[in-house]
């Protein structure tokens, strides 16, 4: 582990809006807190990097790896129209990425997803669904969290 891993937290605003999923080999899965839409967000872990610029090319190649590999895997998992993939950052500075699950019958469709309607918080048994989905399908790929 190097130091700017070690030094690595994640942007408050992350913490709380968020669900901590597991870590691929760079990246810190996280689930936004909406069960309208399943909104993956992938941050590398280094610290005080908030461009994909600021990633070393090897670095940047295993994020678009990750995002890549999240996408496909979301996009049979949960039968998208489009995958949403993209690093914004107006709010939240930290480097993450976006991996947002798009259908035609979602409540932002075809707009953005940012602020269309009220987040509606995942259950708990939601919540189980959704990781017990992943794990099965990304298992030896990422390291997962335990389940509260």
């Amino acid at each position: 582990m190097d130091e700017l891993e070690l030094e690595f937290e994640l942007d408050p605003r992350l913490v709380t809006d968020t669900i901590a999923i597991g870590d691929y080999p760079l990246c810190r899965l996280l689930l936004m807190n909406d069960s309208q839409y399943p909104w993956f967000i992938l941050v590398p872990r280094r610290a005080g990097v908030t461009e994909l610029y600021h990633l070393p090319a090897s670095e940047q190649q295993q994020l678009i790896h990750e995002a890549s590999d999240l996408a496909e895997t979301l996009a049979d998992l949960f039968q998208a129209r489009k995958m949403n993939v993209a690093c914004l950052g107006n709010m939240v500075p930290q480097l993450h990425m976006h991996v947002i699950v798009r259908k035609e019958n979602d409540p932002a469709w075809p707009g953005p997803v940012w602020g269309k309607v009220p987040s509606v918080a995942y259950t708990q048994e939601q919540l189980d669904r959704v990781r017990g989905k992943l794990e099965a399908l990304l298992d030896g790929e990422m390291a997962f969290e335990p389940h509260n």
